[in-house]
């Protein structure tokens, strides 16, 4: 019988290296789009792309946007004033946001299909929205060809032997 498991468990873990070894790989899909909003408020130099300096400094707002972010989240929701989100905070902040997001999705909405597609995004921004990482075309918000990932809550179990 432990032989039988052995086996069963290297053969498993052969299995799930092999599946591992053909992932791609994000060096070989080639170099990654700066999206044009990006581009147009870090390329100094106007080539249409960003050097060395420009990505520099798109990372850094970049983070310290998140660091704003984050330090709003917790003003909002650390109820036990710890300076971070227990799970139950974390639990409170995650469906606000989900239900911001079905708020601005149920606005902004223009052909109905169920997210905010770049043009509508735009609006949303113009019109003065705080959008919460809602990018067209993220994960959870719909890929180019309008598949999205569910939430985690939502994942199904995959079927057996998969």
């Amino acid at each position: 019988m432990k032989t039988t498991m052995t086996l069963i468990t290297l053969a498993l873990a052969g299995t799930l290296a092999a599946q591992a070894q053909d992932a791609p790989r994000r060096e070989n899909r080639g170099p990654r789009q700066v999206p044009p909003a990006v581009l147009e408020e870090f390329d100094k130099d106007g080539d249409g792309k960003l050097n060395d300096e420009e990505s520099k400094a798109a990372r850094e707002a970049m983070q310290a946007k998140r660091e704003e972010a984050r330090k709003k989240m917790i003003a909002e929701f650390d109820k036990d004033g710890d300076g971070k989100l227990n799970d139950e905070e974390s639990k409170a902040a995650r469906e606000a946001m989900q239900a911001k997001r079905k708020a601005l999705v149920e606005k902004y909405d223009a052909n109905k299909n169920g997210r905010l597609d770049p043009e509508e995004v735009k609006a949303a921004r113009e019109a003065g929205e705080e959008l919460p990482m809602m990018r067209a075309g993220a994960r959870g918000q719909g890929g180019p060809r309008g598949e999205g990932r569910p939430n985690r809550g939502e994942r199904k179990a995959p079927p057996a032997g998969e």
